[in-house]
């Protein structure tokens, strides 16, 4: 860049600008998930004569369903998860059209996880162009694009009581998935948390299979879903109890093995129902990681199940070369057919031509059917409702970061993490309601401070409620904590995998001085004293 006195200065040698490889691969449009609307996106983007990628992290890993990446799989998954060719063979007998996309060229990219993406801004002064970071089980890489349509669906609302650490606590899309998709579910009996289209599924689909539904649990005083559809439930056998929550979950030696369901008002005992799985089915989230990372605009918005793409025409988003298309652009109380998510993808896909100055293929007018819009119901008073309820319930000693060992009332209480033990400060302790005296608190902050949500499912376990919690400790409203970030990479990746990154020599040069900082080595209680100047001479020559 020019100084305005007609100098160049020269680069800094340290700078990583032109120095990185260039992307393994590279196409026109990259689709990011393989359910209706990426599969038909990718499909129309196709048609159209550009080359495309697809890709889809499942069938996942064993490893990473023990993590509950991408849903909460509970640990109700068999034993056939770890096979991976049958894993592959089930999704390609449930998802038939991919047929269709390896027919016309598509390249497909099963059990191949996006971990970032990399667009339009300070990073690109470095990255050869728009990237998305791919890996599988043995190797990431750097896949270059012309424009980028994520289709990442939406992932399990999850809640925390007593006893939900152990094996036998499942998401309803995880359910679903485990049920149809890869015909791996262990599991028996049912208790399912919700009463709308969500959990009325997740009992249909149950009871398709052969297993037992023995109850739905509402908090609300009355059911939510569709009358004809509980009253055939009811009639099968399925209780509708109302005005309730799990206090807690029974642990047997094989993990959950009953639901303790307690009233919400009134004096009615608790009830114990024998069950070897609790299905949450409150909620969805639509999956915003990849999008947030990359920078794109993100609004909360109830109606649309938390926060999704700021985007008016529901395909479109702040940055130019992204799209997006399916649950992850919001999720309504009532499930989207497949119809409806396989037309939101064309759309989408309707974009990505009109961007690159092309058109549909005549005739093809599924293309310009509207997208699905939200019910209009605000999702987030009902969820914050049963979060109240299991407070009131289930007390605050209940962990709310089973990963990180967090409970409610340490987050409140903004308890630093108890490895520190004796190191912690008496007088360092800030409630919530404390710190909201000076400002809302951010979701941000509580990780630096508690280290809520930092294990490695990645928040996928607790994000939602830990906002919840802490809006009621601090006494906002849920709309009121803003979105805990997400950094590359968004899914757990081994650093094995992510060293296999492709290095040129000029990259390797100067490795041990970041930017130029000497001091970067030096530990913090050396600042200041003679050892920082002797470590500062020593990692210089690394």
């Amino acid at each position: 860049m020019d100084d305005g006195a007609g100098h160049i200065p020269a680069q800094d040698p340290r700078s990583q600008v032109g120095k990185f490889a260039p992307p393994r691969e590279r196409f026109d449009v990259v689709v990011i998930g393989a359910g209706p609307a990426g599969l038909a996106a990718a499909l129309e983007a196709a048609r159209a004569g550009l080359s495309v990628k697809l890709v889809d992290e499942n069938p996942v890993a064993p490893g990473l369903v023990g993590l509950d990446v991408p849903l909460l799989y509970g640990g109700r998954a068999d034993a056939s998860i770890g096979a991976p060719q049958r894993m592959l063979e089930q999704m390609l007998a449930t998802n038939p059209d991919l047929a269709e996309a390896f027919e016309l060229g598509v390249d497909v990219a099963l059990r191949t996880a996006a971990w970032s993406v990399f667009v339009e801004g300070d990073a690109l002064h470095a990255l050869p162009g728009p990237v998305v970071g791919l890996a599988d089980e043995t190797a990431a890489w750097l896949c270059g694009f012309d424009q980028l349509i994520v289709a990442s669906g939406a992932r399990d609302l999850v809640y925390s009581f007593d006893g939900a650490d152990q094996p036998g606590v499942v998401g309803a899309v995880a359910l679903t998935a485990l049920i149809e998709r890869y015909e791996a579910f262990d599991g028996r009996s049912l208790v399912v948390l919700g009463s709308d289209d969500l959990a009325l599924t997740a009992a249909e689909c149950a009871l398709a299979r052969g297993l037992a539904v023995a109850a739905l649990v509402e908090v609300a005083p009355a059911p939510l879903g569709d009358p004809f559809r509980i009253a055939e439930l009811s009639e099968r056998g399925v209780r509708m109890i109302a005005g309730s929550v799990v206090r807690s979950a029974v642990r047997g030696a094989f993990g959950v093995a009953g639901a303790v369901v307690a009233a919400v008002e009134g004096d009615r005992p608790d009830e114990t129902i024998a069950c070897d799985t609790i299905c949450l089915a409150v909620g969805r989230v639509p999956v915003v990681d990849l999008l947030d990372a990359a920078g794109v605009r993100v609004v909360l918005d109830g109606a649309r199940g938390g926060f999704v793409p700021d985007s008016l025409d529901r395909v479109s988003t702040s940055l130019p070369s992204i799209f997006v298309a399916g649950d992850c652009a919001g999720v309504g109380r009532r499930l989207a057919t497949l119809e409806e998510a396989a037309a939101h993808g064309r759309r989408a896909a309707a974009a990505v031509l009109a961007a690159r100055g092309l058109t549909l293929p005549d005739g093809d007018a599924a293309s310009t059917v509207p997208p699905p819009r939200p019910d209009g119901h605000d999702q987030l008073p009902h969820r914050r409702r049963w979060m109240e309820a299991l407070l009131s319930t289930g007390g605050t000693d209940v962990l709310v970061c089973p990963c990180e060992e967090v409970t409610r009332a340490e987050l409140v209480a903004v308890q630093p993490p108890r490895y520190l033990g004796a190191a912690i400060p008496e007088n360092r302790c800030r409630t919530l309601s404390a710190m909201a005296g000076e400002g809302t608190p951010s979701h941000d902050q509580m990780k630096r401070l508690t280290r809520v949500t930092m294990g490695p499912c990645q928040g996928r376990r607790c994000r939602e409620q830990v906002a919840m919690v802490m809006a009621i400790g601090a006494g906002v409203p849920v709309s009121g904590i803003p979105l805990a970030g997400y950094r590359a990479p968004v899914r757990p990746l081994p650093l094995a995998v992510l060293a296999t990154l492709p290095e040129t020599a000029a990259s390797e040069e100067q490795w041990d001085v970041w930017f130029g900082i000497p001091t970067q080595w030096v530990p913090y209680d050396a600042i200041g004293t003679p050892r920082e100047q002797e470590l500062i001479e020593f990692t210089m020559h690394m």
